[in-house]
């Protein structure tokens, strides 16, 4: 099999996903075409000798239909040859798509490919595409189909996750994206987003609020409680977990993912190729995997996706330096720590999606370039990437610092 090596990866900071976000007069399409153009511009890159561009979009309809990667590459000004192809795999999206891209190179036929992914949350909002899971009774009744947030809530009370816990989680991810941003840690991959005229309109998260306290989430009310109750969605969880008895309503805005604008792009290639190119490789794709999960807590995906790629790699969790797991709700990552046994100083060391966003395509492609990033900065060797995803999935990549 050919080794798969990661020669770049960019993204654009996180916009509040609403109309006075300073993404939201940036069309989707030029989020994407603009971080193609900077990995294109910064490593002098010929892009005839890119074979794909795989983006992850988690609502293809409207501006981010037609396929968008097809479209991004043209508007980016990348050589015809060039296909591109979009990909849905609701919130994993953007690392399914890089796993998609390295998996072509890994199989001898692509030498060089682009994953990533977009998704402008402020212009197509989250639900547009609709689809049969949250519409024909017929399918959510056989998949216990309830919202994320309750899903979250069924977590923690499963769990016994309680609602000072993950307020302390979320003190903690804005502490620590603060000092990421402070100490320059992201600098090197985050690319400004600029107009037509060429003047800034967002170089650095928008969504983090780093004064972030305990006294202040306290004051925030729950915000899946009132869907629980009304329209019915506890009592469909504690039918699914009727050892719950009863769902304790602990998520709000500020333990919760950020809704934001955002996109994301890796550089892969094999190793001949780099050295054409004249660049050096970052990092080996050692393994990746998907797995399915019980659909209605929904949530439990990265535990069990975690012990298959290990499994597949031939490691065990301790010959992992750091982890990445994209803070959907505190108590995912809660949970997940939980299980695996893990230190929580090895995982989402600079923060998360309850700090900075998830932009629903792109962020796992932003979370793999952020850990290795970390990886370099700190000199250790090892990373796992994972996210949890809807319908009850999970998305992990392992890489190896080169």
């Amino acid at each position: 099999m050919t080794e798969c090596f990661i020669y770049d990866h960019v993204r654009t900071p996180r916009g509040r996903g609403r109309p006075d976000g300073a993404l939201h007069e940036v069309p989707p399409i030029e989020l994407a075409a603009g971080v193609l153009r900077a990995v294109r511009d910064r490593n002098g890159l010929d892009t005839a000798l890119i074979d794909d561009v795989v983006l992850g979009c988690v609502e293809p309809v409207g501006e981010q239909g037609a396929d968008i990667a097809r479209l991004a590459a043209l508007h980016a000004d990348y050589a015809e040859s060039v296909a591109g192809v979009q990909v849905n795999r609701f919130c994993a999206s953007g690392l399914e798509a890089t796993n998609i891209a390295a998996g072509q190179i890994m199989a001898g036929q692509s030498d060089v490919a682009i994953g990533g992914g977009v998704e402008s949350m402020s212009r197509v909002p989250i639900g547009s595409s609709g689809g049969a899971w949250m519409t024909d009774p017929a399918i959510a009744f056989k998949t216990y189909f309830i919202p994320q947030g309750v899903s979250a809530d069924l977590i923690a009370t499963k769990w016994g996750f309680s609602r000072t816990d993950v307020d302390l989680y979320a003190v903690e991810s804005q502490r620590r994206a603060a000092r990421a941003w402070e100490e320059a840690r992201f600098a090197r991959s985050v690319v400004p987003v600029k107009d037509e005229l060429g003047f800034t309109l967002l170089e650095r998260d928008e969504h983090m609020r780093p004064g972030t306290t305990m006294q202040i989430l306290g004051a925030l009310k729950p915000s899946f409680a009132q869907l629980g109750a009304d329209y019915g969605f506890d009592a469909v969880a504690v039918q699914r977990y009727p050892e719950t008895e009863a769902i304790e309503h602990v998520h709000h805005s500020g333990n919760s993912s950020g809704i934001v604008d955002g996109a994301a792009a890796i550089l892969l290639g094999t190793r001949e190729a780099g050295a054409a190119m004249g660049l050096r490789p970052r990092a080996r794709i050692r393994a990746f995997a998907s797995i399915g999960s019980e659909p209605c807590i929904m949530l439990t995906g990265p535990e069990k996706v975690t012990r298959k790629v290990l499994k597949r790699a031939g490691m065990t969790t301790t010959d992992i330096d750091l982890f990445e797991l994209n803070e959907a709700f505190a108590a995912v990552v809660l949970l997940y720590e939980k299980l695996l046994d893990l230190d929580p100083e090895k995982v989402n060391v600079n923060g998360g999606a309850i700090a900075m966003g998830h932009p629903l395509g792109a962020t796992g492609a932003m979370i793999l370039g952020t850990v290795l990033d970390e990886l370099e900065r700190t000199g250790l060797g090892t990373a796992l990437v994972t996210l949890c995803v809807g319908a009850g999935m999970g998305t992990a990549t392992i890489i190896e610092r080169v």
